[in-house]
Parts: structure tokens; C-alpha cells; sequence
């Protein structure tokens, strides 16, 4: 497996473990033990989670959770009017946490890419109007935080 696709597989692995959080009320460090030893890589209740690279995946669920304040007030701020964030659905919750945590905290990863991974982790659970708020709410966050890497140079 190359690397974009073990990180793909962490990605995957961040959104659900951050869904598996919310609704089961589990602690980070419980979440990551038990998806790294019974749930990546292997397939649960019909879901099949890829082999993920650990270390960006603890990363990952690990920052969201340190950092939830300022994700979820960026996220807040950038929803259309009167539909804050703990309204949306949970999982598209998930994505937006994990994609904004990686936005404003992973520089190393470009912005485009950022965006382009979290649509595809939208795609695997929705195929609706989900997939384009994602898009929309990830990428006026990379405008607003990694402005630089969308300037194009005058010709």
C-alpha cells in the first residue's frame, strides 16, 4: 500500500473512531487502543476500515480532541447561518473536525489534497448533498488559513 492510501485508510479510520466517540461517549485514549487493535485494517458490522499509517491516525483523532474549541468555533463560523455545527449530523461532524484539525494543524499536507481526502471520506458514507458542504465548509477554511497556497501570481 503506498502512503497516500495508508493515510487515506487513517483518515477513514479519525472520522469513525470520532463518530464511535460521540456516540458511545468513549475517551480518546480508549477509541484509539481499540481501533487500532480490533478495527483498522479489519472489517466490523459490514464496515471495512483499510490499513491506516498509526502514527497520522493518533495524530489526527488525538489533535481533534486537544484542539475541539477552536475546530469546532472555525467550522461554526463558516456554516450557513442558524445551522451551527451541533446540528449537523454526526458523522459529517466527524469529517469537518478531522478536516479542519488537519487544515489549520498539518501544514506538511497540502490544502488541496486536504479537501480532495475529506470528500472521499464523505463519499464513503454518503452520496448526497453531504459530499458538497464538506467541499464547501473545507475549502473556504483552506482560503482563510492557507490563503498562500491558493494565490495565483499575477501574469
Amino acid at each position: 500500500m503506498s502512503r497516500a492510501e495508508m493515510r487515506r485508510g487513517a483518515r477513514l479510520s479519525v472520522v469513525q473512531a470520532l463518530y464511535e466517540m460521540e456516540v458511545g461517549g468513549r475517551g480518546v485514549n480508549e477509541a484509539m487502543a481499540e481501533f487500532e487493535a480490533f478495527w483498522i485494517g479489519k472489517e466490523v458490522e459490514e464496515i471495512e476500515l483499510p490499513k491506516a499509517e498509526i502514527a497520522f491516525f493518533r495524530d489526527l483523532l488525538g489533535g481533534v480532541v486537544r484542539e475541539q474549541r477552536l475546530v469546532d468555533r472555525t467550522v461554526d463560523d463558516l456554516l450557513a447561518k442558524g445551522w451551527p455545527l451541533k446540528r449537523v449530523e454526526a458523522v459529517v461532524r466527524a469529517v469537518l473536525r478531522a478536516g479542519a484539525y488537519e487544515l489549520a494543524f498539518r501544514k506538511d499536507v497540502p490544502a488541496r489534497a486536504v479537501i480532495s481526502e475529506y470528500v472521499a471520506v464523505a463519499r464513503a458514507f454518503y452520496d448526497g448533498e453531504e459530499i458538497g458542504m464538506v467541499n464547501a465548509v473545507l475549502d473556504k477554511m483552506a482560503r482563510e488559513f492557507r490563503a498562500d497556497e491558493f494565490d495565483v501570481p499575477a501574469a
